[in-house]
């Protein structure tokens, strides 16, 4: 039986594009008397905005949405002070994204294929401050332990920006990488954008250099890997 002894009510969005596994967490979600499912929403830009706007205790997220990608939310919402503690669910469950996630200021990271028990259990842990990372349960302390160790293992693939959070790469870069997956030249990049095609080359290499690739194939693919870029937007 679910518990129902709470003293207060957490609230809670879902931001999922994929309706059949978004309606599932809305499902599993209502069994729960102090759950609050306040929104669930489709889209990344609506995420935000809905994030912005009633401030929940948590959000379930993927990472590869329209519009605005799950870890491009979770850094915005870090910068603007929200206190949403947010649980990442993802198709694409591997070490380096998990750093990713975890480094941009998520609570938790799992496999979509997490049973509705376990995300509920999941939730509860992260309302307690906890974090969850390759289904171990840990202190903030040792989250950022983990972060430093992955880093270090990793240091040849990892950029740090100037602030806590990774960041992959810039806005612009962001934009340019975009365009990029979807096929379109340096110069139609400079049309659309407004800037000129060398600021268009720079910006690659920069790209190249943070993402440790070859050539903007490569980075391409890195970024639809990760969820970072959706081609059918």
């Amino acid at each position: 039986m679910p518990p129902s002894d709470a003293t207060k009510n957490n609230t809670v969005i879902v931001v999922e594009d994929h309706p059949i596994y978004r309606d599932g967490i809305v499902s599993s979600l209502k069994l729960y008397q102090d759950l609050d499912l306040i929104d669930a929403v489709p889209d990344g830009g609506e995420g935000l905005k809905a994030l912005r706007q009633h401030t929940p205790d948590i959000a379930i997220m993927d990472v590869n949405l329209p519009t605005i990608n799950g870890l491009q939310i979770v850094r915005q919402i870090r910068s603007e002070n929200i206190p949403t503690r947010v649980i990442v669910l993802t198709g694409h469950h591997d070490r380096e994204q998990t750093l990713h996630v975890i480094k941009s200021g998520a609570q938790a990271y799992a496999s979509k294929d997490i049973p509705p028990t376990q995300l509920i259990t999941m939730i509860r842990q992260v309302l307690q401050g906890l974090y969850v990372i390759n289904g171990e349960v840990m202190s903030s302390t040792q989250a950022r332990n983990w972060v430093a160790s992955e880093i270090g293992d990793m240091s040849t693939q990892i950029v740090e920006d100037g602030n806590e959070y990774y960041t992959p790469l810039s806005t612009r870069e962001m934009q340019i990488l975009t365009c990029v997956a979807h096929g379109k030249s340096n110069k139609e990049i400079a049309q659309e954008l407004k800037i000129s095609q060398q600021t268009v080359k720079n910006h690659m290499t920069s790209i190249l250099r943070k993402l440790n690739v070859e050539d903007r194939t490569q980075a391409a693919v890195t970024a639809i890997r990760h969820g970072w870029v959706r081609v059918n937007d």
